[in-house]
């Protein structure tokens, strides 16, 4: 009862947080019990604060063995944000200088440091182990453990060194390792590797509720994604690509389409790639455009959309490059673009292979393109791949083919036909061979098994290839069949399926509908329901955070999180005590940072007349006047109208529509702060005597008499919007 208490009143006091999420209580006690301990926790789910808890409430320093740089620095800068103090915690790598690591050392050896973040290379230095001898380790964490094993997407030699090197460091040192991966040979190779076989397990559910799974067909693909993001300016987002050479094109076009952002690959220099990473997590930038060299290193809870321009190579790839988006349990749209030319693509890849490999491969590919093609609930496949079962009610219409209506078939005696094909053939065939008997294709492979002369051979052929590729995978969905993944897929029979063939019941599934032959309208995610927040604030809100981070030179996240600004904007904190009991802020971030954000919030709600007793949320009505009346107080504010845009979640086009509407309607506003700064003087005065002297005020007709060469349809915009503010109200 005492470690409970202790833990709660940790958890509230250094990170702000009122309760656990998933297993993290029973984690962080077994640590705390100085059991090895082995989490398989999938991205977003909260692994982190699984070794920082119980490192702050251990003797001794925790070693968090870490396979990235760039992630060691996100998590040191967000634990002294919490703590307070510098010394709290440190990483040791080779980024660091003598200097630097004197320091570090230091602050370890007086006690200090609770967690020391340490890069496999740097561990097995000798005179890093000499130094650790030194001191009190209370256990050590392993993050990223899939990096041990050869079967991981990530491996890492350094990785299979880890027992060893703690072996020299002390005795009986607890172990905790997590990864985000589930693969079954990944998690024995990990808990052989680590000699850690009596650890007690604990893996979570995969999934992840406040993803919006989609996959679009792969037309326009370009203009696809600028739409999107365009719809959704002043989110930060990922377009992952399968080349570099597309990554270089998708990002120059979005740039040249008003959309700031970075390529980033691993042919780049090391420190632009590092400089690439700062200004994403710094907001300079809403979109990286990347290959999947991206992503690992980076902490940011923040990213709203991950979009994949060219199909994934695995649905473990998939699944960890859409779990960059949501972290923090907010909105997380993850779209994906699929063609028959992408697989193409990658079988070629594939060919130059060892035949095994290239088996393997096309296994796991296969998992993808049945993914892709697929009319059953997203969210269900993606954790069936993951060995769980998904009722999909529960996805909530959170993909897209849960949100749009489905057609059905009864299968009742296909699926009986097929489980008995399986059957007889003795289980040593995959489902694409099944499928070429029942619709009757006479190769060369079926034909010398003669089973081109199975009762069964094209019994099919009417239904189509569709309606067995989609009763296949519906099988396999609902256990009926399962596959052998160290034989290349070769179908056997569950238990399920066995008491089908026997006692057969009716039973439905849902007929695939072709994705290249999709609607070429396609939904732009999921509607955005949820409580109205005082975005005038909020705004306001994000602007001192990201001139704090700047000034402290920190990611703004590290700052507040946006769930946390965000609940500031429902319950309107005034001093600090207030601002304590916002989710996410705790104690240590209060006193650090949240000074002039009460002094913000205390002075809008003097000025707004807002009453604000606790429970009190401000719901800003979503009409046209009000759109209007927090336009106008912006342009009063003197803030930049592809700001406002932003807040308001509309485009840089939709704002200037709205001003000229304003303007129109007679209000007089000043937006000479914003147009002294795109357009000089003279070329000012050259539009406006355009439009004094004019009789209509066409921008079109505008552009044609001064010149399309030296003005932008924005510019003469502006400008006719001042001349009508000016000049006639």
């Amino acid at each position: 009862m005492e470690i409970k208490k202790s833990l709660f009143d940790n958890l509230q006091n250094f990170f702000g947080f009122d309760n656990f999420k998933g297993e993290q209580e029973a984690i962080i006690t077994s640590i705390l019990q100085k059991k090895d301990t082995f989490v398989i926790m999938p991205t977003g789910g909260g692994k982190s604060i699984c070794y920082q808890l119980p490192a702050l409430m251990s003797d001794g320093t925790a070693i968090v063995i870490s396979p990235l740089i760039a992630l060691m620095k996100n998590q040191v800068d967000q634990l002294r944000a919490f703590g307070g103090t510098e010394s709290i915690a440190h990483f040791l790598n080779s980024s660091l200088n003598k200097a630097e690591i004197t320091k570090v050392r230091q602050d370890v050896l007086s006690g200090e440091t609770k967690l020391l973040y340490v890069a496999p290379e740097s561990l097995t230095k000798t005179e890093n182990v000499d130094f650790l001898r030194l001191i009190k380790v209370s256990f050590v964490a392993v993050d990223e453990a899939h990096c041990i094993s050869e079967w991981g997407h990530d491996f890492r030699p350094e990785y299979r060194k880890i027992r060893q090197v703690i072996n020299n460091i002390g005795d009986n040192i607890p172990i905790i390792a997590l990864t985000a991966t589930a693969t079954p040979k990944v998690q024995q190779d990990i808990q052989k590797n680590l000699q850690m076989n009596n650890a007690t397990l604990f893996k979570s559910s995969f999934n992840r509720p406040n993803l919006y799974y989609e996959v679009r067909p792969k037309r326009n693909v370009l203009k696809e994604i600028i739409k999107f993001i365009k719809g959704n300016m002043g989110k930060s987002g990922i377009v992952y690509c399968l080349s570099r050479k597309k990554v270089e094109e998708v990002a120059e076009a979005l740039n040249l389409n008003g959309i700031k952002a970075l390529p980033y690959h691993a042919g780049l220099d090391a420190k632009v790639r590092a400089d690439t990473q700062d200004a994403f997590l710094m907001e300079d930038v809403e979109v990286i455009v990347a290959t999947i060299a991206f992503g690992m290193g980076i902490d940011k809870p923040d990213v709203r959309y991950v979009i994949h321009h060219d199909i994934p190579k695995s649905m473990e790839g998939y699944y960890q490059e859409t779990g960059r988006a949501g972290r923090d349990g907010g909105e997380g749209i993850c779209l994906a673009f699929y063609s028959e030319k992408d697989i193409e693509k990658l079988t070629k890849f594939m060919k130059d292979k060892p035949v095994s490999e290239r088996e393997i491969g096309t296994q796991i590919l296969k998992e993808v393109i049945d993914y892709a093609e697929s009319s059953v609930c997203r969210r269900k496949q993606i954790l069936h791949y993951f060995g769980e079962n998904f009722n999909e009610a529960g996805c909530n219409s959170m993909c897209d083919n849960c949100s749009h209506p489905k057609t059905y078939f009864d299968a009742t005696e296909k699926l009986r036909t097929t489980l008995s094909l399986i059957d007889v053939l003795g289980e040593k065939f995959d489902d694409h061979y099944f499928i070429n008997i029942l619709i009757g294709v006479d190769n060369q492979q079926i034909s010398s098994y003669e089973h081109d002369k199975l009762r069964e051979f094209g019994s099919g052929k009417q239904d189509g290839i569709d309606l067995w590729k989609s009763l296949m995978r519906q099988a396999l969905l609902n256990n009926y069949i399962a596959k052998d993944t160290d034989n290349y897929g070769l179908l056997k029979l569950t238990r399920s399926g066995k008491n089908f063939v026997e006692n057969p019941h009716n039973i439905r599934f849902i007929m695939n509908k072709p994705i290249e032959a999709g609607d070429d309208e396609a939904d732009d995610g999921p509607s955005q329901g949820g409580t109205a927040l005082d975005t005038q604030l909020l705004q306001m809100l994000k602007e001192l955070r990201k001139k704090i981070a700047k000034q402290k030179n920190l990611p703004p996240f590290v700052i507040f999180q946006d769930p946390s600004l965000e609940e500031m904007c429902t319950h309107y904190p005034v001093n600090v005590e207030e601002l304590k009991q916002i989710h996410g802020v705790g104690s240590g971030k209060a006193l650090k940072f949240g000074g002039p954000f009460v002094q913000l919030i205390s002075k809008y709600v003097e000025e707004n007349d807002i009453d604000r007793p606790v429970d009190l949320v401000i719901k800003s009505a979503a009409n046209k006047s009000a759109l209007k009346v927090s336009i106008i107080q912006n342009i009063d504010r003197h803030i930049a109208l592809e700001d406002i845009a932003s807040a308001k979640g509309i485009t840089y086009e939709d704002i200037l529509r709205e001003v000229e509407s304003i303007v129109n309607s007679g209000t007089k506003l000043n937006l000479n702060y914003y147009i002294d700064e795109m357009i000089d003087e003279d070329r000012q005065d050259e539009v406006f005597d355009y439009f004094r002297g004019s009789e209509i005020d066409s921008v079109d007709d505008a552009l044609r008499e001064l010149g399309s060469d030296d003005y932008t349809r924005e510019e003469v915009q502006l400008m006719r919007i001042k001349f009508l503010s000016e000049l006639g109200n």
